[in-house]
């Protein structure tokens, strides 16, 4: 079959890395894509929201697949645009609903589902600018951090954890009445700071049935030891050591069943992954935030573990018999470093040209923000690459990545040398 990935980044290569293994698939098509997926597919510029050009490309190069990397589309919409339209009705969809999407695209609606289906997750209260003095009233009942959410899509930047509270009513001020993130903070929700370890885990569902993934765990500060401004992700480590047989039961019973039994409870068509960003506390677990596709740069740490046909689960999923595949992993660990543009996560320059990344060895370089130029290939964006390596324990296989990176060079380029240090 003909397939289509939506996406440009780091997680859309590795879905394509995937697919092509596959003897199910004739050919790939990534839109817009990247210069790696380049390499293994047929890129097509077409934005990943532009709904109108997708049934096109779709209906004349028959294809019979999609698969949704970043939450954009899914939140508006595209699933539904599919199920909707009698031409496109039969593709496959890996993705939810746009209701289903809501758990990503609203911080507030996501609060509530979980308080509706008790899925264990910090106190919270939502405010809008209407309420803004409620809103600092409230912080004042708060120890600190302080947790403030803009409750819509901020590309990953939209929380903040502040030590001061005359700092946090500032922020929530600047969120709310000065749209500090435009329309996704026009609802703040602010929660209890939880004090534990983080982790993801990541599931795929049908909408009845699902697959819990392997785990992972990222590093999303762009300073060594966690310090500085929020990048949405320097790197990851697939497994987590900490996440034990124990601890993973309670995250099943406790997290996983009732989220998926919350969705079929409310009718919400979910044909997808479930990303569930947790933390432990002690030795419980909490849900700090749901997304709706797979995380980025967890996806090129995640997905390469993962030795099923990819394209046969996911026909599964399409078709709600997810209850016949069982995973088959890499009992291994794998490692993902993340090289970025010089200055960011704020201002960089993109166009700078990269060297290196054909003498990498014993390990797979995926592609984020990069695009073909003049017979080279050039940064695109501010994260530009990932490296990742297996290997039986998670710091050998990160010494393997780190001395890769070494081989690659472009102008500013940067990457954290601690991944593990909390491990």
């Amino acid at each position: 079959m003909n397939i289509l990935v939506l996406g440009s980044g780091g997680r859309e290569h590795t879905f394509a890395h995937q697919i092509i293994k596959s003897q199910q698939c004739d050919k790939l098509f990534v839109a817009p894509g990247n210069a790696g997926t380049a390499g293994i597919a047929t890129n097509v510029a077409i934005g990943v929201n532009d709904f109108a050009e997708i049934k096109k490309l779709v209906l004349k190069e028959s294809i019979r697949m999609v698969v949704v990397g970043p939450e954009d589309p899914l939140v508006n919409g595209i699933y539904d645009f599919f199920k909707e339209d009698e031409a496109l009705k039969s593709v496959i969809v890996i993705g939810p609903s746009k209701r289903g999407a809501l758990l990503e695209g609203s911080k507030e609606r996501a609060k509530e589902f979980m308080a509706a289906h008790n899925i264990p997750t910090a106190a919270y209260k939502s405010f809008t600018a209407a309420s803004v003095e409620a809103g600092k009233q409230f912080l004042e009942t708060l120890q600190a951090p302080y947790v403030l959410k803009a409750d819509g899509l901020a590309a990953g930047k939209g929380v903040l954890i502040l030590q001061d509270l005359v700092e946090a009513k500032a922020e929530l001020e600047d969120m709310l009445t000065n749209k500090k993130f435009g329309t996704a903070s026009e609802t703040v929700v602010i929660e209890e700071f939880l004090d534990g370890i983080e982790l993801s885990v990541f599931v795929l569902t049908d909408g009845k049935n699902y697959l819990t993934l392997p785990t992972a765990k990222d590093y999303k500060r762009i300073g060594e030891g966690d310090t500085g401004l929020n990048t949405g992700g320097m790197g990851a480590i697939s497994p987590v050591p900490f996440a034990d047989a124990d601890f993973m039961k309670k995250i099943e019973e406790q997290v996983v069943k009732p989220t998926v039994l919350g969705l079929q409870k409310e009718n919400i068509e979910y044909k997808g992954f479930i990303f569930i960003g947790l933390i432990k506390v002690g030795e419980e677990p909490k849900v700090i935030e749901y997304n709706v596709r797979m995380g980025d740069p967890e996806t090129e740490a995640v997905l390469p573990r993962v030795k099923n046909d990819l394209v046969e689960v996911f026909e599964h999923v399409g078709k709600e018999t997810l209850d016949q595949v069982t995973l088959d992993l890499d009992a291994r660990s794998a490692v993902t470093v993340v090289a970025v543009s010089g200055g960011y996560p704020e201002a960089y320059e993109k166009g700078k040209v990269i060297t290196g990344i054909d003498t990498v060895q014993s390990a797979t370089v995926f592609h984020a923000g990069t695009t073909a130029k003049d017979g080279a290939i050039v940064t695109n964006g501010g994260r530009v690459l990932a490296v990742t390596s297996f290997d039986i324990d998670f710091r050998k296989a990160l010494i393997n990545s780190y001395q890769n990176l070494e081989k690659i060079d472009f102008e500013g380029m940067y990457y954290r040398k601690d991944l593990g240090f909390d491990l």
